[in-house]
Formats: C-alpha cells, sequence, structure tokens
C-alpha cells in the first residue's frame, strides 16, 4: 500500500480492537506531546514493548529455530 508513514500508522490502529484500542487512545496524546507527529516507527516500537515483551521475543524466536 503506497502511504506514507503517518498514514500507516492511522489504518494500522484502525484495525486495533478492545483493549489494544483503548490502550493506543490512551497512550496517543502522550505520544504526540513527547515527539509531535507519530510515525510507523513510534508505533510499532510501543506496540511491540506492550504486546510481545523481549522475553516473549527470545522464546518465540527459539522455538521456531527448533522446529521440526
Amino acid at each position: 500500500m503506497q502511504c506514507n508513514e503517518v498514514q500507516r500508522v492511522r489504518f494500522g490502529t484502525h484495525m486495533l480492537a478492545e483493549e489494544a484500542d483503548d490502550w493506543w487512545v490512551s497512550i496517543l496524546p502522550t505520544l504526540e506531546q513527547e515527539g509531535g507527529v507519530v510515525n510507523w516507527a513510534v508505533f510499532r516500537r510501543e506496540f511491540l514493548d506492550r504486546y510481545f515483551p523481549e522475553d516473549v521475543h527470545g522464546k518465540k524466536e527459539i522455538e521456531f529455530l527448533e522446529l521440526k
């Protein structure tokens, strides 16, 4: 899809549901105050920190590498 970084955030966050949507609505004003425009890199970092912490990432990586 051809869109800029800010549009990516709008399109991506439009798909959030329930708790994830509530989380995004609550954190967005803080992010905008801190840095102004919230681009895809900012959204991705915040989303992964919230819903895919580093320890889970490591476990999933090991699980993937051990697939047979």
